[in-house]
């Protein structure tokens, strides 16, 4: 059985980053925040719910698109204020909302850094 961890909320301002990541293929899908009550509703429904920080309100990613994400495992870091969620997508899998599958599709070119 895993440990139980308290994640550190008190950090920034009551928030902690989600990442997202396909249990599958291993592709990071996005990022989100958590505040203690999300993850306290990510823990009893097994479906990533964030924190809006835009509307100020709980936000169960795929609650109008179908493209809910089921946690198959989640992790913190060492520091306990990030988390990592491995999930399996519902619906068509397109995660972003600009129709895509991850949300990091724009790439950003370095100077000095051949591809």
């Amino acid at each position: 059985m895993a440990e139980v961890v308290a994640v550190d909320f008190a950090k920034d301002s009551g928030l902690v980053a989600g990442i997202v990541q396909d249990a599958k293929s291993g592709e990071i899908l996005m990022l989100g925040f958590l505040n203690e009550e999300s993850y306290a509703k990510t823990l009893e429904t097994g479906f990533v719910t964030f924190w809006s920080r835009t509307r100020s309100k709980l936000w169960m990613k795929g609650e109008t698109s179908g493209n809910r994400l089921k946690v198959v495992s989640m992790a913190t870091d060492c520091d306990n204020d990030a988390l990592l969620f491995k999930v399996e997508v519902e619906g068509d899998g397109l995660v972003c909302h600009e129709g895509t599958v991850s949300c990091f599709t724009k790439p950003i070119e370095i100077s000095g850094v051949t591809k």
